[in-house]
């Protein structure tokens, strides 16, 4: 018997190998000469919105179209309506360039499309990601029976570790949530913290309220005194302190909270410590400045982003805890319909999330490609660019307002100045293109003058998160460096 014809629908969607090779080739020449032209535009959105959206509209779905038609609409889409952070002269504080292994891992993921929230469907994927934790574990200072999971980024992680945190207080949680403590379960995080904790918070069903926002002790990091006294004051109403979560690179100004006190207050009163470290995380690589994170190696768990400093594709965090057993135990489930149930392999049972991307191979080729000792170097150098950048404003009168070592720096301008925000959109106006890179004309700290004062609360972020990148950017905040 003769197997049927393909349909159109089937051509179109799972279409033979030579149209697949001949589309991958055309689409790689494509994408190279997009990137590249992307070099010589914007870096910030051009897009006009409004035609833009009247050609989205019209996209209706009634008639099928060219894939390749498709694919030149996007790609011109997106050269004209994102933030160009492959551009040369995009300095992203948070998301830098991707590193082209984790580029091309996306693409062997995709072709192969594995499925790894179960091991038996995905071993050697499942095995390339434990692989990972363990390296990173270690790296991190964590035991040797540490574990974790790769999730879709630092805010799914530091949920993972409040679950964590719940789940050791009190077993019942598991069934009965909130209603397990006799008191308000209780978050303690800094002001400077990455206030996705609230939301946490919320959607956990502990509300908002749960989380205590610790005054800094004004360079920027958790006030330990204030912390010890308001859990105790706490304590004593009551309540039930769960957590202390300490950052490791705050997001204002790359600052890190006294790790080893909030380690021993942690001890003292038997809560979770945990350390959030998605974007300073990366300096475990670094000889240099691992010493950055003295005392995260104590921690119950630790969060790392690898699509910040690492320079992995976006949506790659990292969850590490040295209570693996805790992960089954906060998420454990059971159905017929799945292969194996087995808290030691299969993702599902020891994680939020349940069908599973594979992640972790971002990372695996991009250490893989460069090695502890070239990150070592990709997070030095970014460091170093900081360093010499803000030496050269300082010689212009410029103060630096933060204390880190972690390619940030938050610099006031001196008096006479232009505002912060004149000054951002000077420096967008020169040197938003790549060809005025070595113009003559690049804007001149030292010339930035004007009978204006700033603004008393007004300073500029320097971030420099790329390795190979000619200079760091200047970022605008508006908001007090410190509260």
């Amino acid at each position: 018997m003769q197997s049927p014809e393909k349909k159109e629908y089937e051509i179109s969607l799972f279409p033979g190998s030579e149209f697949q090779q001949e589309t991958g080739r055309w689409l790689s020449e494509h994408l190279a000469n997009a990137i590249n032209a992307v070099a010589r535009g914007h870096v910030s959105p051009t897009v006009d919105v409004a035609r833009f959206r009247e050609q989205l509209a019209r996209r209706s779905f009634e008639e099928a179209e060219p894939l390749t038609e498709l694919i030149e609409w996007v790609t011109d889409a997106l050269q004209q309506g994102l933030v160009q952070m492959t551009h040369p002269r995009y300095f992203g504080l948070f998301n830098p360039a991707p590193s082209f292994p984790s580029v091309v891992a996306d693409t062997i993921a995709a072709h192969f499309n594995p499925q790894i929230c179960v091991w038996s469907h995905a071993p050697a994927a499942v095995e390339i990601e434990e692989h990972m934790i363990e390296q990173l574990a270690q790296k991190a200072g964590m035991p040797e029976s540490s574990g974790g999971h790769f999730t879709s980024g630092g805010s799914e992680a530091n949920n993972t570790a409040v679950v964590c945190a719940l789940t050791r207080a009190t077993p019942e949680f598991a069934e009965l949530g909130a209603r397990a403590f006799s008191g308000q379960p209780l978050i303690y995080v800094s002001r400077e913290s990455h206030l996705a904790w609230l939301k946490i918070a919320h959607q956990l069903g502990i509300g908002r309220n749960a989380v205590r926002l610790i005054e800094t002790d004004g360079l920027g990091r958790m006030d330990i005194n204030v912390l010890q006294e308001t859990i105790d004051v706490d304590a004593a109403a009551g309540a039930a302190p769960v957590m202390i979560a300490a950052t490791a690179g705050t997001t204002n100004a790359g600052v890190v909270d006294p790790l080893h006190a909030c380690a021993d207050i942690a001890r003292h009163h038997a809560i979770w410590f945990h350390v959030d470290a998605a974007w300073g995380g990366a300096l475990v690589c670094s000889p240099r400045y691992r010493d950055v994170l003295d005392g995260m190696e104590r921690a119950d768990s630790v969060t790392i982003d690898a699509h910040k400093w690492f320079a992995t594709t976006m949506g790659a965090g990292i969850f590490l805890t040295r209570h693996k057993h805790l992960l089954n135990e906060a998420f454990a489930v059971a159905t017929d319909y799945m292969p194996s149930n087995d808290a030691s392999v299969d993702y599902y049972v020891n994680s939020i999330q349940w069908s599973r991307r594979f992640i972790g191979l971002r990372l695996f080729l991009s250490l893989g490609a460069a090695g502890w000792s070239g990150y070592a170097a990709h997070v030095e150098r970014g460091v170093a660019l900081v360093e010499a950048f803000t030496d050269r404003l300082q010689r212009e009168g410029w103060r630096l307002e933060n204390d880190s070592k972690m390619a940030v720096a938050c610099l006031t301008p001196p008096a006479g100045s232009l505002s912060v925000t004149e000054i951002v959109d000077a420096v967008v106006r020169r040197q938003s293109r790549y060809p005025r890179l070595h113009d003559e004309r690049t804007l001149d700290p030292g010339r930035l003058r004007c009978t204006r004062r700033p603004a008393a609360s007004a300073h500029l972020k320097v971030g420099m998160l790329k390795s190979n990148s000619h200079r760091p950017w200047l970022r605008s905040s508006r908001t007090r460096l410190y509260r």
